[in-house]
């Protein structure tokens, strides 16, 4: 089945993209804020048996200790987090929520629960998901999401519909490009803005196994070839971020290391999903016409 969802356009035969006040490379942080079920199994845990202890009560430290540790991190670069947030945060941790408005933090939605995935709805139930999302998070941080990263990155056929529907307007979930890309649906606009899995912590160092010194490198790395690319059109550097993962004591001054050097760099903007989906959207956008799905 070809994807219809966006059109392929090479990144060497685009127009040219320019940032705010012509910086190269826009820098946005996505911390995965995240409520776990004691009673049902962890994904990516490796366990498949519940309660699974361990895996919930590391899961447990991030939204505990981990969270506020990254808060403090980016607020020695002048750094607004953009949050995927599971809805069901907002009832149980609501302290997290309390602190990321006193830092002016992006809520994007991120389903109810990292213990259920998208695709584990019925599909006719999707909708009211969404629905539900949305209206948690309006109400629990003071504004309606603009943006969506399903949990797991899992979505139907039907996700990126539903969302424009609900009033969204960029998802992280597709991770094609280094730049934004419009996307057809059937009512609404919907842009992705790109969500990097290669430097996402998660994968570094649960994944992959890599020590803090290899992430910082990796992260390094990974924002000079951007950074030289650059020249011929503005690229967007996302950080994924999970507290129980960055936030342990031995890694998180990698992390700070590595933010350091990024934004040593002129021409970086520190920004969040929705400042770069709306700079898209009011000076590069094109309407790519409906989805027929």
């Amino acid at each position: 089945m070809q994807n219809r969802r966006y059109d392929y356009v090479p990144i060497i035969r685009r127009k040219k993209i320019t940032w705010p006040k012509d910086t190269r490379i826009a820098l946005w942080v996505a911390p995965n804020i995240e409520f776990f079920h004691f009673d049902m199994p962890i994904r990516g845990s490796g366990s498949n048996h519940a309660p699974d202890v361990p895996g919930y009560t590391l899961r447990d430290y991030g939204s505990r200790v981990g969270v506020f540790r990254i808060m403090d991190v980016l607020e020695q670069f002048n750094i607004r987090a953009s949050v995927l947030l599971n809805a069901e945060v907002c009832q149980h941790h609501p302290a997290i929520i309390e602190e990321g408005n006193k830092r002016e933090w992006e809520w994007l939605g991120h389903g109810m629960t990292n213990s259920i995935s998208m695709l584990d709805y019925p599909v006719e139930e999707e909708l009211d998901i969404i629905r539900k999302v949305k209206q948690i998070v309006t109400s629990a941080t003071g504004k309606a999401p603009k943006g969506w990263l399903g949990p797991g990155l899992g979505e139907t056929f039907n996700t990126p519909d539903h969302l424009a529907a609900e009033g969204f307007e960029y998802v992280c979930d597709w991770g094609c490009d280094e730049q934004p890309v419009p996307m057809r649906v059937k009512s609404g606009r919907m842009i992705v803005v790109p969500y990097e899995l290669g430097v996402n912590d998660i994968r570094v160092f649960i994944r992959e196994n890599h020590t803090p010194e290899e992430y910082y490198r990796m992260v390094c790395d990974h924002f000079d070839t951007l950074y030289r690319d650059s020249a011929t059109g503005g690229r967007v550097l996302c950080l994924p971020l999970h507290p129980f993962v960055i936030g342990l004591p031995y890694r998180i001054k990698y992390l700070e290391k590595a933010l350091d050097y990024i934004c040593s760099h002129d021409g970086v903007w520190r920004t969040t999903g929705w400042e770069i989906a709306d700079w898209y959207y009011r000076h590069y956008y094109e309407d790519p016409g409906r989805y027929e799905g």
